[in-house]
């Protein structure tokens, strides 16, 4: 029988709005901060290659699953877990993965609110000049000023999480629509852009050897790791967001494409990302794997040497800041969405209640670049941690578990109607997500944990 449910809290106006959403979700500092810098950490081409791998066999069944999941329930994660651990009359603690989707979608958005702040204080920076002239000796130590000073991180984070807040506040169609609607493609074509200019600097080729010529030694079992945990942070997958995305999806919309869309979208700007940045790195003898800097001691080189590199600059962090908010606004959206189903919460209230606790953890991890860089659990700073934590264990925690409810107690009946996929097709997608995605998963903790 076919689930009529409709979310209380709208739906996507249509297929494309949707597409652009979940694909702002899973495009943003992902792609274009993180991905560069963790692929420089890990050798190249080699760690590129494994992470296409981990998007095509773990990534892509897990999204169409997660988004699936998310329609039929048509609720917050936690809601939506409870309604179909009831439908397939399983355990009710089935609720408690929505509860970590929500946490670990919380707990990213309070050190990525941060990184954004960063990128908005760098919109300023390139529209005054800062970047002009100057070579890596000058861009670096301008970027280590900044992360010193704990009030102008707190101010930029701020103004960063009061933004998202006043977005996720005007609802669906009033808000994260029209936040989403122009954003992607004006991104892919700066990075375009960006990626012609790297083309220029006689380090190009240099630079995609680098990102496409594998060299498996460098290879182990934390590479394969932070590759499978990046394929969920960059599809946004395991924290809540694309499930909550798809309980606002209109019934007659095919998931699976939907998917496939959102997956390829985000893997090509990854890669144009890298494309760009890369070349200006070698050509600036900068270190690829320098770490979470990276972007802000590379491309403000760029700009600060190229005819209206000014204007460049400011296009690209204004965009880059548009790409963080459309991540943003999904990271923040399951616990406002449990708030005004739970508590009867306005989503204003909502919003202001998830944006102040989120603000409040940000700022620790703003203060763990300077005046606490000091304090360290496990080795770590309060940023270092959260990173680790939430991209390398809760999100392909979230993930195994919703391939496993989705394979294993879902009804197939249940998920063959949202997914309208029949013979082959579908019984590909259940093999990888039932067997395959988990396997993987496990396999990698056990090494990690010693296992083997």
């Amino acid at each position: 029988m076919s689930v009529s449910k409709k979310s209380i809290h709208g739906e996507w106006s249509s297929r494309f709005t949707f597409i652009l959403a979940a694909t702002g979700s899973a495009v943003g500092l992902g792609n274009i901060w993180k991905f560069p810098y963790i692929t420089g950490e890990n050798g190249g081409g080699a760690f590129v290659l494994v992470y296409l791998l981990c998007v095509l066999a773990i990534g892509i069944p897990i999204m169409i699953a997660e988004i699936m999941m998310g329609r039929r329930g048509r609720q917050s994660p936690i809601n939506t877990m409870q309604f179909l651990a009831e439908e397939a009359s399983a355990d009710k603690r089935w609720h408690f993965l929505g509860w970590m989707g929500v946490l670990a979608g919380f707990l990213i958005l309070s050190y990525y609110s941060v990184i954004a702040g960063w990128a908005l204080s760098y919109v300023l920076k390139a529209f005054l000049g800062s970047f002009s002239g100057g070579d890596s000796e000058h861009i670096k130590s301008l970027f280590d000023q900044f992360i010193a000073s704990p009030w102008q991180l707190i101010f930029w984070h701020t103004v960063f999480m009061v933004a998202t807040m006043v977005i996720v506040a005007r609802g669906v169609s009033g808000g994260l629509e029209k936040a989403v609607r122009f954003l992607m493609p004006a991104l892919f074509v700066i990075l375009l852009l960006l990626v012609g200019y790297a083309m220029t600097t006689g380090f190009y080729e240099q630079g995609l050897e680098f990102m496409f010529d594998p060299d498996f030694s460098k290879i182990d079992g934390d590479a394969i790791l932070t590759a499978m945990g990046h394929a969920f942070f960059t599809l946004s997958l395991g924290m809540g967001a694309i499930m909550v995305y798809g309980s606002y999806l209109p019934k007659h919309v095919s998931v699976a494409q939907t998917a496939l869309y959102i997956a390829g979208a985000d893997t090509i700007v990854a890669l144009l990302a890298g494309m760009a940045i890369f070349p200006i790195v070698f050509a600036n003898g900068l270190e690829p794997g320098s770490g979470p800097g990276l972007i802000f001691q590379t491309l403000p080189i760029a700009f600060g040497n190229m005819t209206a590199g000014w204007l460049f600059g400011v296009m690209f962090f204004v965009l880059l800041v548009f790409a963080a908010l459309s991540s943003s606004i999904s990271l923040i959206e399951p616990a406002v969405a449990w708030l005004v189903e739970n508590k009867d919460m306005s989503r204003r209230t909502a919003s202001i209640w998830s944006g102040i606790v989120t603000w409040l953890v940000g700022v620790a991890v703003a203060f763990s670049f300077n005046i606490w860089s000091e304090i360290t659990v496990f080795d770590k700073s309060v940023f270092d941690l959260l990173d680790y934590l939430t991209a390398n264990l809760m999100l392909p925690i979230g993930g195994f578990c919703i391939a496993v409810f989705s394979g294993w107690v879902m009804k197939k009946e249940h998920s063959q109607e949202e997914l309208e996929l029949f013979g082959l097709t579908y019984d590909l997608w259940h093999y990888l997500v039932k067997f395959i995605a988990p396997a993987a998963v496990f396999i990698v903790f056990l090494h990690v944990l010693g296992v083997f």
